[in-house]
């Protein structure tokens, strides 16, 4: 462990109030060390992409290149999304320390798939497959595994089944190392317990406040002050920088909607690819499984066959308990709990001797004992799907839907060089662009330099890198269109200023009146300040409870109502002599001085709660353990960082990366 029990409490505290205050933040921390990818997503293999100037980094020999290092920025980006919703804020993202972060989290994944290798760890195909099974959004109405379902999501994402299945697979193992780890991480429980005692701590508190308010009618405001403070202030009264813009966007969406797709196309296409309409013929079955797994003894095995065996016979003599049975007797609890149903399945989805059996059964019938690498099946043939074609008029809206998206998919391809090229050199206008592509110029009016976050994030205009390049000096001074800008995976804006204001100042005149309140309401609240703290000094040297209002019991856990700046400074304050004083300013109120008389432990514990923080407290370890271990296996794998990630601008191409450097 990296931890040290004999850090200052005070230390443990703050490291504990953190936790306690930011649980979303810590598990999104250990969700970034590694994120495996249980959806159906391309996760990043060791496909190359070529390497040279391409390549950021390399682990264990093995390249990351830029394409991959952009594919993950996407998905934690999706990821953020999904989690914050409105709130996301895709700046976050933009940062040196962020791109960092990014390629920080693809090493580690890459350091904990060498170290899988080399400890030749492995999932079993039983495991593979319940994961496969627990994926939301893969069953039918029935509660059942949709088989054809799976193979389109698959398609979608240009996988095949045996594709998916072993990169699902490393996943998993990936997954196994770094539960063992993180496993490895606990909270010793003297720690904890001490830490929520600590939260748990109450404090008997009587408050003395000095409000602002009460301290304006003994503000003097001069001239000569309001001038000051205008001029210290300047940033207050500025009116930024704006412009007026007009912009083009080319999208997939918008050259989809240009694509018309005729009867002809749709019946080519499907007579093209009839096998992907036709439903191979599905079986369904119950079974009674015996354990014994290939790593059993052959006295184990044997036990199991037995076993296996009579029951065998028992459902031979009465079929109609074959449900009974299995829920009884069948070491595949899921299956069990359903009296032994397996569902609809195809080819290809059972291991082989199971799959072989299935397929030679007729409806009703009960097969012999099957071996697999599980143990021993007894298995029930309970329906038959025949295979099916879908008719053209089934499947006619998807092919249309699909034959779009595929030209959409070429000619955008072929559109953003025209685009990229036609803006550049016709760079005094955009319509040449628009009417080229058929696309329309909007407008949009003061905008700033740094988004507006009362306009949607997604909106084109609203983006970043976009206002970045519309004040640049090109755009301002020149007049010039910006350059074609990837604002998001397939789609690109380009825009040109029609007008420029420069920042400028408010006149003191106009914002007169806004400074002597603004200046009113710091002196008074210097005031108050100055009279709290001669207060709070001779209090600390003579006790007097006069002016102090009535006692309140208040806890790190039971602080309702209470001003969290003042409940940090009353628990923070030494109570080793009672009783003891805390004074602080609260902003827009005033002063406020605390009297600490009695701290007591409450009678009765919440052991919930402090199960739960015992538990945040061994995740905080826990990722500390991970980390150190990462680091190790960084050693191990020679990891070395060819770019600075944080300079290479998403979309470009990598070639402007900084000196190399070995970490």
């Amino acid at each position: 462990m990296r931890y040290d029990l004999s850090r200052p409490v005070c230390d443990w505290l703050t490291m504990f109030e953190f936790i306690r205050t930011h649980q979303r933040l810590m598990q999104l921390a250990l969700l970034l060390i590694i994120f495996p990818s249980f959806a159906f997503v391309g996760i990043q293999g060791y496909s190359h992409f070529g390497e040279g100037e391409n390549t950021i980094a390399k682990v264990a020999g093995q390249p990351i290149t830029k394409q991959e290092w952009d594919a993950a920025q996407r998905e934690q980006m999706d990821r953020f999304r999904q989690m914050f919703g409105a709130q996301f804020d895709p700046k976050m993202f933009d940062t040196p320390e962020a791109k960092q972060r990014i390629l920080d989290n693809l090493i580690a994944q890459r350091a904990l798939a060498a170290e899988v290798g080399r400890d030749h760890l492995t999932v079993s195909d039983q495991s593979l497959q319940q994961a496969i099974l627990g994926i939301q959004g893969l069953t039918n109405a029935e509660g059942k595994f949709d088989a054809e379902r799976y193979q389109s999501l698959l398609e979608a994402q240009g996988m095949t089944p045996t594709m998916y299945e072993a990169r699902l697979r490393q996943d998993m193992a990936l997954q196994q190392l770094n539960g063992a780890i993180q496993s490895s991480g606990f909270a010793p429980k003297t720690v904890a317990s001490h830490l929520s005692d600590l939260n748990d701590q109450e404090r008997e508190v009587q408050e003395m406040t000095f409000k602002s308010a009460d301290y304006v009618s003994q503000v003097k405001i001069t001239d000569d002050m309001l001038r000051a403070y205008y001029n210290q202030n300047g940033s207050q009264f500025e009116i930024p920088e704006q412009v007026k813009a007009e912009y083009v966007v080319l999208s997939m969406d918008a050259v989809a909607a240009q694509i018309a797709v005729s009867d002809a196309d749709i019946k080519s296409y499907y007579d093209q690819n009839s096998k992907r309409y036709t439903v191979d013929e599905q079986r369904r079955a119950s079974h009674i499984l015996i354990k014994a797994d290939k790593s059993a003894s052959d006295a184990e095995k044997a036990t199991a066959k037995a076993k296996a065996e009579k029951l065998l016979a028992q459902v031979r003599k009465n079929p109609a308990d074959f449900g009974k049975l299995a829920k009884e007797n069948s070491d595949d609890p899921g299956s069990a709990e359903r009296n032994g149903d397996l569902g609809f399945f195809g080819k290809g989805m059972m291991v082989k001797p199971f799959e072989d059996a299935a397929y030679k059964l007729k409806q009703g019938e009960i097969s012999d004992l099957v071996q697999s690498d599980f143990g021993y099946h007894i298995i029930q043939l309970t329906g038959v799907k025949p295979a099916s074609v879908k008719t053209l008029d089934e499947v006619k809206s998807e092919i249309a839907a699909e034959i779009k998206r595929q030209k959409a998919a070429k000619e955008y391809s072929a559109e953003t060089e025209t685009f990229t090229n036609t803006v550049y050199e016709q760079a005094d206008s955009l319509k040449p662009v628009a009417d080229k592509l058929k696309l329309k110029v909007e407008t949009a009016g003061n905008l700033g330099r740094q988004p507006n976050p009362a306009i949607a994030p997604n909106a084109p205009y609203n983006n970043p890198k976009f206002l970045k390049a519309l004040f640049s000096d090109d755009a301002i001074k020149s007049k010039h269109n910006t350059e074609a800008i990837e604002i998001a995976p397939n789609t690109m804006i380009a825009g040109h200023v029609v007008e420029y204001k420069p920042a400028s100042k408010r006149p003191f005149e106009e914002v007169q009146a806004i400074v002597r309140a603004d200046l009113t309401r710091s002196e008074a609240a210097g005031l108050a300040r100055k009279a709290g703290e001669a207060r709070l000094a001779a209090l600390k040297l003579k006790d007097d409870t006069t002016g102090f209002g009535e006692p309140k019991t208040v806890s790190r856990a039971k602080n309702q109502g209470f001003n969290p700046a003042a409940l940090s400074s009353v628990m923070k304050a030494d109570t080793t002599r009672l009783p003891a004083y805390a004074g602080v300013e609260l902003t827009g109120q005033g002063y406020s001085v605390y009297r600490i008389g009695k701290i007591s432990q409450p009678v009765t514990q919440d052991a919930a709660r402090r199960q739960a923080e015992q538990q945040q407290v061994a995740n905080a370890l826990a990722q500390q353990e991970m980390a150190a271990y990462i680091d190790v296996l960084k050693q191990r794998a020679k990891v070395k960082i060819l770019k600075q990630v944080a300079t290479i601008a998403p979309g470009a191409d990598g070639s402007d990366g900084g000196a190399p450097e070995s970490q």
